[in-house]
Order: C-alpha cells, then sequence, then structure tokens
C-alpha cells in the first residue's frame, strides 16, 4: 500500500526579553513546539549555542525520531519473522560536526539497541530483523548520513 502522510507541527519562539534579536546575547532560545492533541514540547538551542539544557534540542530531536523509528519498525520486523520481543532499549549516540561557517551536520549516528527475546531459537532472526527494520524506518532512510546499529540480543 503506498500512500503520501503529511505532518504539521506549530513551533513558536517564546525567548524576547523585550528587545527582541537586538544583540546575539540579547535573546532567549526558547521554543515551545506543538501538534494538536499533544502535550507541548518545550525546546531551545543546544548549550553551547546559547541554549537551555534543560529542554529538548533539535540535535536531541533528531536522535530521539531515530532511535523510536528503528524500534517500532524492528518490531513490526520481529513480529513478521515470528521473533517475540519481551523488551528493547537503545542507547543512541550521535556525532555533530561544525562546519567554521555557522553551520555543520551530523557525521553519523550509532544505535546500541538492547533486545530481549522469549527463546533463545529467536536470537538469529532478532539479530536479522535489524537490517530490515533499518530498511524500513522513514527517518533513517531521510538522512544523509549514516545510521549504524551495535545490537545486543538476550534470552528472557
Amino acid at each position: 500500500m503506498f500512500g503520501e502522510h503529511r505532518y504539521s507541527v506549530r513551533t513558536e519562539w517564546t525567548g524576547d526579553r523585550g528587545t527582541g534579536t537586538s544583540g546575539y546575547r540579547d535573546y532567549d532560545r526558547a521554543v515551545t513546539i506543538e501538534i494538536d492533541g499533544k502535550p507541548a514540547l518545550l525546546a531551545s538551542s543546544d548549550k553551547p549555542f546559547r541554549g537551555d539544557p534543560s529542554r529538548w534540542n533539535p540535535e536531541d530531536l533528531l536522535l530521539a525520531a531515530l532511535s523510536e523509528c528503528h524500534l517500532l519498525s524492528y518490531l513490526h520486523a520481529c513480529v513478521t519473522a515470528g521473533v517475540v520481543v519481551v523488551g528493547y532499549t537503545d542507547q543512541a549516540s550521535g556525532v555533530m560536526r561544525e562546519d567554521g561557517r555557522g553551520g555543520g551536520a551530523f557525521q553519523e549516528v550509532v544505535l546500541r539497541p538492547q533486545v530481549v527475546v522469549a527463546d533463545e531459537s529467536m536470537v538469529d532472526a532478532a539479530t536479522a530483523a535489524h537490517a530490515q527494520a533499518h530498511a524500513w524506518c522513514f527517518i533513517a532512510n531521510s538522512v544523509n548520513f549514516p545510521v549504524r546499529h551495535e545490537p545486543t540480543i538476550a534470552v528472557a
């Protein structure tokens, strides 16, 4: 089944300290991200860019999107392969490099899923399901840097 899916989000800058963007240090990087029917997400830039480290930043959100997309795709791949997953955690990390001209880009993301399956006989298929999950992950297919996987599989 093919389809086109559309998404929308409202992003509002809430960091005007009374003088707008009159200077680089004169405004807060506070942002509120909203989608109808969902809790508001408080965001900012990362701390090195004068942001609030207690809020989500775009780099956090990209890493979270890659991790969650792989998780959801992986669970689907396991169902189709007859693998019963009873636990899944990921310790994802990414490297972003500044280019010295005010920009930069992610160089790579590494997902480290720790999967627990119901039976020893499922370990090989559970390991193989990561490749299928990667192929199905909409977010991983949308980025221009490597998304690597270093999974571990345990038996309940």
